[in-house]
C-alpha cells in the first residue's frame, strides 16, 4: 500500500484543518483510510463521524460514540470497519476489505461538532500477480517483449521503403522537369540565332 501525503491548513476566519491523502490498493486487498482529530477531550457519546464515498454513498456512521450501519450501503456491508477503541484517542480510521474497482474515488470522513474533515483518493490497481501471469500471454491481449521489437521493425522497414517510394519518383520527375527546361532552351537558341545573324548581315549591305 503506498500512501502519499498532501497536507492543507486553513485558518484565515475559522479553524478548518482539511487533510487530504491518496492511497493505492490492490484488488481483492484491504486497505485503511486515514481520519484523526485534533481534539482528545470529547466524551464519547459526543462523537459522531460520517464517513462518504464521492459525496454520495453512505459508508459508515458513528453516532454518539457507536458504530451505525442502519443507512450503509449494501455494497460496504461486512467489508468496512472501524477501531472503536481508538475513538477516543482521536481516530476514526476506516478499513475496507476485498475491494473492487467500484471502490476507487474519493472518500470524505466528517467529524461532527467540529471544523475538521478528511478527504482521502482511493485508487485501486490491478494486483501484481495477475498482471505478471497475464503479460507473457498474448490471448488477452498482451504483447510480449519479442512480439514488440517485430512490430517496431516491420514499421520501422514500412517506413523507409515508404520514403523510397515517395523520394524516387520525385526525383525522377524533377530530373525530368530540368532536362525540358534545359531542351527547350537548346531549341530556342538554335531557332533565334541565325535569324538574328541574318539580319545582321542584311543592315550591314
Amino acid at each position: 500500500m503506498i500512501i502519499s501525503f498532501c497536507f492543507c491548513v486553513f485558518a484565515v476566519l475559522i479553524n478548518k484543518v482539511c487533510l487530504q491523502i491518496t492511497v493505492e490498493a490492490v484488488i481483492d486487498g484491504s486497505v485503511v483510510l486515514p481520519c484523526s482529530s485534533t481534539q482528545h477531550d470529547r466524551k464519547l457519546q459526543d462523537i459522531n463521524v460520517h464517513w462518504r464515498h464521492n459525496n454520495r454513498e453512505i459508508v459508515y456512521d458513528i453516532i454518539s460514540g457507536k458504530d451505525s450501519v442502519e443507512l450503509q450501503v449494501q455494497r460496504y456491508k461486512s467489508r468496512a470497519k472501524t477501531f472503536p477503541d481508538a475513538y477516543l484517542r482521536g481516530n476514526f480510521s476506516l478499513e475496507l476489505i476485498n475491494l473492487q474497482h467500484a471502490d476507487a474515488g474519493k472518500y470524505t470522513c466528517l467529524i461532527s461538532h467540529s471544523s475538521e474533515h478528511s478527504s482521502v483518493k482511493l485508487i485501486v490497481n490491478e494486483s501484481t500477480t495477475e498482471n505478471e501471469t497475464k503479460s507473457p500471454k498474448t490471448e488477452y491481449g498482451t504483447k510480449s517483449a519479442d512480439q514488440g521489437n517485430e512490430e517496431a521493425e516491420q514499421d520501422a522497414t514500412s517506413s523507409s521503403l515508404l520514403w523510397v517510394y515517395i523520394g524516387v519518383p520525385a526525383l525522377l520527375i524533377a530530373l525530368i522537369a530540368c532536362l525540358i527546361v534545359i531542351y527547350r532552351k537548346k531549341i530556342k537558341a538554335a531557332i533565334f540565332s541565325p535569324v538574328t545573324t541574318e539580319d545582321k548581315q542584311q543592315r550591314q549591305e
